[in-house]
């Protein structure tokens, strides 16, 4: 199978006959010991895709807690489009600080919500190419505002997704964008959506780029640990 930009060969895992569901079920009772991701938190509130949006643009290179609170501080100021173009560049550095890279994604939200207002009448649109148009959305975002924001079948792949779908064994790929489209071609439908939320906590708190914490995790016996050297 070909890579997503058609120069990039993809390779099936070591471990590609995982038992996902089995996976899964372990991990959803694993991380409610962890405190919830940013996406949980919002889904406990009442969320809209503008906000996830806008978050997940904040969340860039960003510690979640950085970002819940960058974005608790802005959408009090403004939650749609139309009231974020109202605010000047520097209320929203103020309001996004100390969020990585504050002033650039300042600058992208105002474009963002101009682009909404503009082009689609102030609402997000619902599709994976439209938003890939908008100033600092990758596909990353792109996918999480469809599954989150819409619920609409997508994988949102980040660096965590990445690394512990690769360490598992279950992928074998160079990048992030290769990872979704492998996922795309082998992860059952049912854990398109779920995905990025219970590996994203799980990535945050056991299995962690350096040093995993092997010796505490439960689904050890289902992992290849491919790349592990060093583990607790």
């Amino acid at each position: 199978m070909k890579g997503s930009k058609g120069n990039v060969r993809q390779f099936e895992g070591v471990n590609a006959d995982l038992d996902v569901d089995g996976l899964s079920a372990i991990l959803q009772e694993v991380v409610k010991t962890f405190d919830d991701t940013l996406i949980t938190e919002m889904k406990k509130l009442e969320t809209t895709p503008y906000r996830i949006l806008i978050a997940t643009i904040l969340s860039l290179r960003t510690r979640d807690e950085q970002t819940k609170e960058a974005s608790v501080r802005l959408f009090a100021l403004a939650d749609t489009p139309e009231k974020m173009v109202a605010l000047d560049q520097e209320t929203i550095e103020k309001a996004a600080y100390p969020v990585g890279f504050y002033r650039n994604k300042a600058r992208s939200i105002q474009e963002v919500s101009q682009i909404l207002i503009h082009r689609y009448g102030g609402e997000v649109p619902r599709d994976l190419d439209l938003l890939l148009e908008l100033p600092g959305v990758g596909r990353k975002t792109a996918n999480l505002v469809l599954t989150q924001g819409f619920g609409l079948p997508g994988i949102c792949v980040d660096t965590h997704v990445h690394r512990i779908c690769n360490r598992l064994g279950y992928v074998k790929t160079r990048t992030p964008e290769d990872t979704e489209m492998e996922l795309r071609r082998r992860l059952p439908p049912r854990h398109w959506i779920p995905i990025n939320d219970l590996l994203v906590s799980f990535g945050q708190n056991l299995c962690l780029p350096l040093s995993p914490w092997c010796s505490r995790c439960r689904v050890r016996e289902m992992c290849a640990r491919v790349g592990v050297g060093k583990s607790r």
